[in-house]
């Protein structure tokens, strides 16, 4: 490193200084010591390109400060520089930060971005945790926050989000942390923060992977990680209790097999009161007790007997010896595995029952399913009143409400799925869905689908397609579709459309509201046009069209994905466009 004094015409603020180029330093502190004796300390700086300039690696307020005082005095001495070697952007990097940390630590993102790019130069995370005095653990924990979206880092480096919420946010996947900024936009809805995030990321049952009792190595579900490296979780809460379970089990048998009098597991949930207990040694018929909390944390009470037992105890009566059960959980665990694998067996032989199966599995869910029902969400109150006013909505309404009673199910409940409100849950639906024939089967099943059907979804092209659906009968033209059209070029086509060339010709100087005058004159038959039936606009036909080249219409995206795939099925198939309710499938018994 050579020390030397520069000419501030020579001089620039380089891209490695990590401070950026482009935002103007805050002078404040700084200003008055330059105004009275100058740059005192050396700026950081390497030659940039040519052997008369540098550029500013390390010391950029100096420079900005020296830059006033020549403005205002007219000229300014050379400043003291100590040049590094060129082209070393790794070193000028850690030069940079290692000056900014000494004088005010940069915010987490700053210090993030930083790190990234020394990474990119070849340095490792140890030899960054080397140069900056800090912890691998505290290099990863830096570095994880570049892989949440920039929006999230730019919310967090402006303080609007605090560190718990980003330190959950690195668990998210990109398509939560979208999901999770779309909730944010939303006015109607509440962005979970904290330690409420994580519950929405795990659907409420967070599990750490420290309370396992098992080996995680053999451990065959998913965990997922938080980007720091130090804490993880359990993706499938049913898949860690399966494996926790076992493993509570094995260690009871191996209490017993040491030759405690007895082992008792306690609910999930319940806790083991101390005061209820007394303390009992093995030798005298103490037992285990067993808490396990809703956080799979499991807690093994050794030497116990309840206080009941003890009052007994002291009366000299005899206790009854715990009766073991017939059976362990492993050999439990067997036999349900073995019984579940010959019923799947008998059941590929009669799809009849299946098919009412899946049905009352969609309908209720279980462990294994969760149906969500398609809810509609307008983007205003008049696209939801059009919708529900529609025929296809009544149609639709009147059959749904035909299958309510047909189950016996509230007439007043909204939708068929989730609408089963039995004790006998499952099973019980599943009983009345047996004594149903196969053409009623078919309707609940096609509402079912109906409810569950995604909007604005390829399926709903290629649906359209195959059952030959005609728009015209079961749509008509409304002030809430009109109001909306309000883009210049596309209203002129469809005037040009729904009253012809000429009027569009003739109008096409005309405003917007005049021109959607025209159309509502045409739809309706008044002022003086001809009444124009059955239009619909190119969007909603099936297949749909565009009216514009510019794209951005979403029917016309989907259709043009799923137009591109095989044959759809023919017409003489078991379930034809037209609808048939015909079944090959074995009648119910």
């Amino acid at each position: 490193m050579e020390l030397k004094h520069i000419d501030i015409a020579c001089l620039s603020v380089s891209p490695a200084n990590m401070r950026g180029v482009k935002k103007a330093p805050d002078l404040t502190n700084i200003l008055p010591s330059v105004r009275a004796r100058g740059i005192l300390v050396p700026l950081i700086v390497r030659q940039n390109g040519s052997p008369t300039t540098y550029e500013i690696v390390a010391g950029k307020r100096r420079y900005h400060a020296a830059m006033v005082v020549a403005q205002e005095e007219g000229s300014v001495e050379p400043l003291p520089c100590a040049v590094i070697e060129a082209g070393d952007d790794a070193a000028a990097l850690e030069a940079s930060l290692i000056e900014n940390i000494a004088r005010l630590d940069p915010d987490e993102m700053t210090q993030c971005e930083t790190f990234t790019r020394l990474v990119r130069e070849g340095r490792c995370v140890e030899d960054i945790s080397l140069t900056f005095g800090l912890t691998t653990l505290q290099v990863k924990r830096t570095l994880a926050l570049g892989n949440l979206l920039p929006r999230i880092r730019n919310l967090y480096r402006a303080e609007k989000i605090d560190a718990v919420t980003v330190r959950h946010l690195t668990l998210a996947s990109k398509v939560q942390q979208r999901e999770w900024l779309a909730l944010l936009d939303d006015a109607a809805h509440h962005a979970p923060y904290g330690q409420n995030l994580k519950s929405w990321l795990f659907g409420g049952s967070s599990i750490s992977a420290k309370v396992a009792l098992f080996d995680l190595a053999s451990y065959s579900g998913e965990i997922i990680s938080d980007l720091f490296g130090e804490d993880s979780y359990f993706a499938s809460a049913a898949d860690f209790w399966t494996a926790q379970m076992a493993a509570v089990e094995d260690r009871a048998q191996a209490y017993r097999d040491a030759g405690w009098r007895d082992v008792v597991i306690l609910e999930r949930g319940a806790h083991f009161h101390s005061w209820e207990h007394e303390r009992c040694v093995k030798s005298k018929g103490g037992n285990v007790f067993v808490a396990i909390t809703h956080r799979g944390d499991v807690t093994f009470h050794e030497g116990y007997v309840t206080t009941k037992e003890a009052r007994k105890r002291e009366k000299g009566e005899t206790l009854a010896k715990p009766i073991r059960p017939e059976i362990s959980a492993p050999i439990q665990n067997y036999i349900d595995l073995h019984r579940h694998a010959a019923v799947r067996a008998s059941l590929v032989s009669q799809p009849s029952t299946a098919l009412r199966l899946m049905i009352a599995h969609a309908i209720v869910g279980s462990p294994l399913w969760r149906i969500d029902v398609e809810r509609q969400r307008s983007h205003n109150d008049a696209i939801a009143e059009s919708v529900e006013n529609s025929a296809s909505e009544a149609t639709f309404d009147a059959k749904r409400r035909a299958v309510l009673a047909m189950l016996g199910f509230d007439p007043d409940t909204p939708t068929v799925v989730n609408g089963y409100c039995d004790d006998h849950g499952l099973p019980g639906l599943f009983l009345r869905l047996m004594t149903l024939p196969d053409e009623a089967v078919l309707d609940v099943l096609a509402i079912v689908m109906g409810e569950s059907l995604a909007a604005g979804s390829e399926i709903i092209e290629l649906l359209g397609m195959q059952l030959g659906v005609d728009m015209a009968p079961v749509w008509q033209a409304d002030d809430t579709l009109l109001d909306l059209v309000r883009d210049r070029e596309v209203i002129g086509r469809i005037v040009a459309e729904v009253a012809g060339e000429e009027v569009a010709a003739a109008n096409a100087k005309e405003s917007v509201k005049v021109q959607r005058q025209i159309l509502r004159d045409c739809l309706a038959g008044t002022g003086g046009r001809s009444k124009v039936d059955g239009w619909v606009p190119r969007w909603m036909a099936f297949p749909p069209s565009a009216y514009t080249d510019r794209g951005g219409v979403g029917s016309v995206e989907r259709w043009n994905l799923v137009s591109t795939l095989g044959e759809t099925p023919s017409e003489d198939a078991s379930m034809t466009s037209g609808g048939s309710n015909e079944t090959n499938l074995p009648q119910a018994a």
